[in-house]
């Protein structure tokens, strides 16, 4: 599994590219220091080839993603939080965004 990150909105900082074995979790971090109260926390993916695809959304509170087996997690203060992929494989491979809005 390899997979870009893509910045959307300058309010958002991503690390540009990461990396892991198939199978070994991994965290997708996004740095979100002017979020505010009302703005959501979105994540999506890209697949080769691919449009845009939701993966899940929060405003505060961590929550499962089961569709790829993994958790939307937001820290404390909401300035940051991370997309962790339990069991990737080489189909989750892609793209991902982070982005605050509505």
């Amino acid at each position: 599994f390899s997979g870009a990150v893509a910045v959307t909105r300058a309010q958002v900082q991503q690390d540009p590219f990461l990396e892991t074995t198939e199978g070994i979790g991994v965290n997708i971090s996004c740095s979100h220091p002017k979020k505010q109260i009302e703005d959501f926390i979105h994540f999506y993916r890209q697949l080769l080839g691919r449009g845009p695809e939701f993966i899940a959304l929060t405003a505060r509170v961590s929550r499962d993603v089961p569709d790829i087996a993994g958790q939307l997690r937001v820290s404390e203060d909401g300035q940051s939080s991370a997309l962790w992929l339990g069991r990737p494989g080489r189909g989750d491979a892609a793209v991902y965004y982070c982005a605050l809005g509505p």
